[in-house]
């Protein structure tokens, strides 16, 4: 106890067990100080384990003994015989041995353990066997420090009638004078001191323990302050970032509906300027019907009810103005075409901007701040991607100023890196390594490192594959002929596997499967997704066909028009219409997105297309030709446009083209499938550069990732490599 508890002090919740809410029975300490009843903690044990204090939750590691492990609580002993005691010398209370004398004085013995009156105290003193027991007047029971100097003493459990005087240090053990003549000998195995002493050094580290709280307790309490002081700021800061928020959104409410009264009064203007422009025009033309019409009725009466000499007289005049009419060029077209509303931005585009429309900022907290280090290639801008969330994990904007990123290259030289926030919380941190090496990232917020920071990069030669997904096997993450390989609409790496019979989906920041599924068909080839997010894939052999498959795997629909035999390539266009290439027929077939044949293209050009690639923007059909090798090059309508390559090692040769794709500009990506080489041209089929040879065997279908990395699916290497492109 830190200070002396008064007699009058004592509160009722102290001498309380929190389990059973009576008086404490045999009280037992658990580790975290917390007390208990015995028989309370023995119930318990049978019902949880581990147990667990049910006060602070903290797990309690019973000893074979079981509760009887534990320590008991002294210290709350000797409070329940003072108050016991101190109820028992009020008056009226009779003596507990003779259980008479309710009046007079009383006295305790410390070493029975019983309440006395003044004849049974007078005849303890004088009994041999008690006469040396220590008895506690009533005055001390009554007085305000009487707590502290009301101690029961502690006998030995061995020799029962022996007080416990003594400590072996060698066994931890109270001892009594007896022990240490029988059990507890002095000598090299045992070292009994007397309790006093060994009580005061204890005493004194316990006084340095609790010094060393008080800075703590303070510090904890401030903390409890701190969390009071906000506590009491929430709702009031709530309210100011609610009302914020609304005043916000209504301004953008309110610029909408301006723009909304500003389209419908544009809307307005033009029908009432159309409105006049189609009556002049119908006045216009009505004009020219009644002369028509005033000229018809007048020649058709001279026709049917004039006279010859009628005829004669007016023929000519009635002829010329007929004639003069129907010589005259009438602008008969209204010239007017229906209002059309055009979104300028689609509503799907705008939901995208909407979710970066304002945003929750509060205190950032480093420790939970997230950073995704992408591959990084020597020569490329590389990425970061930075995350600042807030204590309980979520998005929380942060001041530009706040955040703060430094690299040192192998060599300790700082490299230079660029901030860039994409939207709300989330920050891009760019970099141009020079050198290939480990390279060192520091992250800070409010000057601070987030979580992981600093972050070990390691640069790699743009030869060298940044990522590789699989090695040959037909588990999970295992992959054995791998063939085509697309980027699906979340943004992960999907390959067909021949000898698996199945498509498996890659996360492509970490290269960890994370699904697969079966596919149909003898020899799974080529796979590629359409606008629903949907996966048709090709297969040869027996059972060929295009099958389409749901994002989660099922088979929706199975497409076989009669012209096609063996197909491989597939590329699938934003309206779900297939270009397919077909080894067997020597073409490729324009499908409808239902598979109904459209036309056949490449019949007579080519002899073993494989993939296929297409630039909607220019209505051009890219293909490879595995033993002509070249690039073959058709529009949609099926027309011939030009080819490029031939066979050899030089720039803009092939040896056995298989996979190709296409950039964001159009240029088209080429990988070998002898020599891995993997080559750029430009839409005129002009050779631009070599990216890289692939480390993996064989490379069959390949695909672009969204941000920048080609992915190559090696189907004798078992893997999928990912190398850098821009």
């Amino acid at each position: 106890m830190a200070s002396k508890m008064a007699s009058d002090e004592l509160d009722e919740e102290f001498l309380t067990c929190q389990v059973c809410m009576l008086h404490f029975r045999d009280p037992k300490i658990l580790p975290c100080l917390h007390t208990f009843c015995k028989v309370c903690l023995e119930e318990w044990a049978t019902k949880q384990q581990p147990l667990e204090c049910s006060i602070c939750r903290i797990p309690v590691s019973l000893l074979e003994q079981g509760v009887d492990g534990l320590k008991t609580n002294f210290y709350v002993n000797n409070l329940l015989d003072f108050v016991a005691a101190k109820k028992g010398a009020e008056p009226g209370v009779p003596c507990q041995v003779c259980e008479g004398n309710v009046e007079g004085s009383k006295s305790w013995c410390a070493d029975c353990g019983v309440l006395l009156c003044e004849s049974c105290t007078a005849m303890h003193r004088k009994i041999p066997g008690t006469r040396d027991h220590e008895l506690v007047p009533q005055d001390v029971m009554t007085a305000k420090d009487g707590a502290d100097r009301f101690q029961r003493k502690r006998h030995c459990d061995k020799h029962k009638n022996q007080e416990l005087v003594f400590y072996c240090e060698s066994c931890n053990a109270l001892v009594c004078t007896a022990c240490t003549v029988i059990d507890h000998r002095p000598g090299k195995d045992h070292n009994p001191v007397e309790i006093t002493t060994i009580a005061q050094k204890k005493k004194e580290k316990l006084q340095e323990l609790l010094q060393d709280m008080d800075p703590r307790l303070k510090e904890v309490q401030a903390s409890i302050d701190e969390v009071d002081k906000n506590m009491s700021k929430l709702i009031p800061s709530k309210e100011e970032a609610t009302t914020q928020a609304k005043a916000y959104f209504r301004q953008l409410a309110d610029l909408l509906e301006k723009r909304e009264e500003e389209i419908l009064r544009q809307i307005d203007e033009q029908c009432r300027a159309d409105g006049k422009a189609l009556q002049a025009k119908k006045e216009a033309i009505e004009f020219e019907l009644a002369g028509l019409t005033s000229a018809q009725t007048f020649c058709q009466q001279a026709v049917e009810h004039g006279s010859d000499v009628h005829v004669l007289e007016v023929g000519n005049q009635v002829q010329t103005r007929v004639e003069s009419l129907l010589a005259k060029e009438l602008d008969l077209e209204s010239n007017w075409n229906e209002f059309q509303f055009i979104e300028s931005t689609s509503v799907a585009d705008f939901a995208e901007k909407v979710k970066n429309l304002g945003d929750l900022g509060s205190v950032i907290d480093v420790t939970k701040c997230q950073v995704v280090v992408k591959p990084a290639v020597e020569g490329f801008q590389c990425i970061a991607v930075l995350t600042t969330l807030n204590q309980i994990g979520r998005p929380s904007v942060t001041e530009s100023i706040a955040a703060k990123a430094n690299m040192k290259d192998p060599s300790g030289a700082s490299l230079q890196t660029q901030l860039q926030m994409t939207s709300g919380a989330v920050w891009e941190i760019s970099y141009v390594p020079k050198v290939t090496g480990n390279h060192r990232l520091e992250v800070k917020v409010n000057s601070k490192e987030v979580a992981g920071s600093p972050f070990d990069i390691e640069v790699q030669s743009r030869h060298t594959p940044v990522l590789t997904m699989g090695q040959q096997g037909s588990g999970v993450g295992e992959l054995d002929m791998p063939a085509g390989v697309v980027v699906d609409q979340d943004g992960n790496i999907a390959v067909v596997e021949q000898r698996n019979k199945r498509v498996q989906i890659f996360d492509l920041n970490t290269g960890h499967s994370l699904r697969t599924f079966p596919v149909e068909g003898k020899l799974p080839y080529d796979i590629d997704v359409d606008s629903y997010g949907r996966f048709l894939v090709t297969s040869f052999g027996n059972n060929y066909r295009v099958r389409c498959y749901s994002k989660e795997g099922k088979l929706l629909n199975t497409f076989s028009p009669g012209c096609m035999k063996q197909p491989l390539g597939i590329t699938v266009l934003k309206d779900g219409r297939m270009v397919v290439a077909d080894i067997s027929e020597q073409s490729c077939f324009l499908l409808q997105y239902d598979g109904s044949l459209i036309r056949e293209i490449g019949k007579g050009k080519l002899q073993k297309p494989r993939f296929t690639a297409v630039d909607e923007s220019r209505g051009m059909i890219f293909v490879t030709d595995y033993t002509f090798n070249k690039v073959f090059v058709f529009d949609l309508e099926g027309e011939f446009k030009f080819s490029f390559g031939e066979k050899g090692e030089g720039e803009g040769q092939f040896r056995s083209p298989m996979g190709i794709t296409l950039d964001r500009a159009g240029n088209i990506i080429v990988v070998n499938y002898e020599s891995g080489r993997v080559q750029v041209f430009r839409p005129d089929g002009t050779f631009i550069r070599t990216v890289m040879t692939v480390k993996g065997k064989c490379p069959h279908g390949i695909t672009l990732t969204p941000d920048g990395y080609i992915a190559v699916a090696c189907s004798k290497g078992q893997c999928i490599e990912m190398y850098r492109y821009n």
